[in-house]
């Protein structure tokens, strides 16, 4: 996760700053370093935006994280400032400015010499581009966003999305997009701000990993201003490079084996194709003296959590999750499954990820 940034969304005007507060705090915690603000000011709300704007700012500072801002030239003026000096934001705790607005080549070079700025990566060509380094663009400031899509069949699809992002990197900017959030959603049609289609009204994690790890991003910005408990548990895990998995336990598994299993594993280095091995589980048996009987040979469909029981000899005691569907086989004793919304978290498990098990 070194080279990759996670990032929420605020959106001052909507509840009490304290509650605002509260959330960068919290989401700060599980290693959120990035805000992102949307300042399209309506003109009788110029005073109260200002004040927020600096409030969010100052948080931003104490606790260390950028903070993006999205801001129209009449927004800008509200807040006193013009294209030539909106320099002046930095001190407020602003890192930089999302710039979408027929801004000239040349402003915009002029403006990532001083602060963080962030083109629109949908509409942006290579003339623009091109047009911009001849000014003296800073590539080193110079990030591309994708929007987020909040009507349903809307978003982008993952193939162009792709295509696009290997092009922007090609020409050294860093890329960033949103995935979906899982608490409070964002109105008036509440269906999830994401990027990409396929991941509306989905994990938020599952999104950020494929964004990150497949689809080439530098950068995932939580799009809704909201995250359940339970992502905020699995971001923290993320953190500490654990990926969390929660699973169903088999109605016939034995009490014990669940309990040994609910623990952090590692993967082995030598990543198998049709299993998750864990590293420290067969070792644990072994020093424990136990003997693990057959019980529950089930089949096991993806997402399977098994342990190998005595019959399958040295390799007693070996847990294991199955990254496709495999037949019953009686050495091998089912203890549950993980559920639907975190099976796609698998294929992110390779050689030496850890991973824990969570029943629910």
């Amino acid at each position: 996760m070194v080279d990759h940034m996670l990032g929420m969304s605020v959106y001052l005007g909507t509840v009490p700053f304290q509650d605002h507060e509260k959330r960068v705090r919290e989401m700060n915690t599980v290693g959120f370093q990035s805000i992102f603000t949307s300042l399209h000011i309506p003109e009788n709300d110029a005073t109260a935006y200002k004040n927020e704007l600096q409030l969010l700012g100052k948080l931003a500072t104490e606790l260390e994280m950028e903070l993006m801002v999205d801001v129209s030239p009449t927004a800008l003026d509200a807040l006193g400032f013009t294209w030539e000096s909106a320099e002046g934001l930095l001190s407020w705790g602003v890192s930089g400015l999302r710039l979408d607005y027929g801004i000239s080549p040349e402003t915009i070079a002029k403006l990532s010499q001083v602060m963080r700025i962030a083109l629109n990566a949908s509409t942006l060509t290579h003339d623009e581009l091109s047009e911009m380094k001849t000014y003296g663009l800073k590539l080193e400031a110079t990030e591309a966003w994708h929007n987020f899509y909040p009507r349903p069949e809307t978003a982008l699809g993952l193939e162009d999305f792709i295509q696009r992002n290997n092009w922007l990197h090609e020409e050294g900017v860093r890329i960033m997009a949103f995935a979906p959030g899982d608490r409070q959603l964002r109105g008036p049609l509440f269906e999830t701000l994401p990027t990409l289609e396929k991941h509306r009204g989905g994990s938020p994690i599952v999104a950020c990993l494929e964004l990150m790890k497949d689809a080439h991003v530098d950068k995932v910005l939580i799009g809704d201003p909201g995250l359940s408990q339970t992502s905020l548990l699995q971001f923290e895990a993320y953190k500490n490079d654990v990926i969390r998995l929660r699973a169903k336990p088999a109605e016939h598994a034995h009490t014990a084996q669940l309990i040994q299993a609910a623990t952090i594993h590692t993967n082995r280095p030598d990543s198998a194709r049709d299993v998750i091995r864990s590293t420290e589980s067969r070792p644990a048996v072994t020093n424990s003296g136990q003997i693990i009987t057959a019980h529950y040979c089930a089949e096991r469909p993806i997402g399977t959590i098994t342990v190998d029981n005595e019959r399958y000899l040295r390799y007693q005691g070996e847990l294991q999750l199955t990254k496709k569907d495999l037949p019953a086989d009686e050495r091998v004793n089912v203890l549950g499954r993980v559920i639907d919304e975190d099976r796609q978290l698998l294929m992110y498990i390779g050689s030496n990820q850890r991973f824990e098990i969570v029943w629910v």
